[in-house]
């Protein structure tokens, strides 16, 4: 079966399904948000936070590694459907910039969606500074078979 281009579903239905399957994410100070889905990409949105904070007062790598994977999970379940177990195969990242301290945003963009694998790109920026990236990351994720 091939993949559809255009979404299945939408940012708001991502984001439910994602709170059901990952009910630990959803505490009192859930920080990422799917702001949009579209074809072939998504945007999502971090929150700045303390909690996402490294010393020096800027967020930290692991947090814009997380944001990068919500990110490329989001775009893949957007555009193939409720799959649970779709799984990280591949995150690389280049961080290109000190994040401002502002909310980030995320771009991910599927390059190739196929039947057992999906592979795309993410870039993060700061709120304000679109067009100056502060990471780049390459992502790609396994998608299990079709249960016949």
């Amino acid at each position: 079966m091939a993949r559809a281009k255009e979404p299945v579903m939408s940012a708001e239905e991502v984001d439910a399904y994602l709170a059901e399957v990952f009910p630990q994410m959803q505490g009192a100070e859930r920080l990422t948000r799917i702001q949009e889905v579209g074809p072939m990409r998504a945007r999502l949105r971090l929150a700045y936070s303390d909690t996402t904070l490294r010393p020096g007062g800027t967020i930290s790598g692991p947090a814009m590694m997380g944001l990068a994977d919500h990110a490329m999970y989001a775009v893949i379940l957007a555009h193939i459907g409720k799959v649970a177990l779709a799984v990280t195969t591949h995150l690389s990242i280049n961080f290109m910039r000190k994040p401002a301290p502002a909310d980030l945003l995320a771009e991910a963009r599927i390059m190739k969606l196929g039947q057992r694998l999906a592979a795309g790109d993410v870039t993060i920026w700061s709120e304000g500074q679109e067009g100056e990236p502060a990471a780049h990351a390459q992502v790609t994720y396994s998608i299990p078979p079709e249960k016949g």
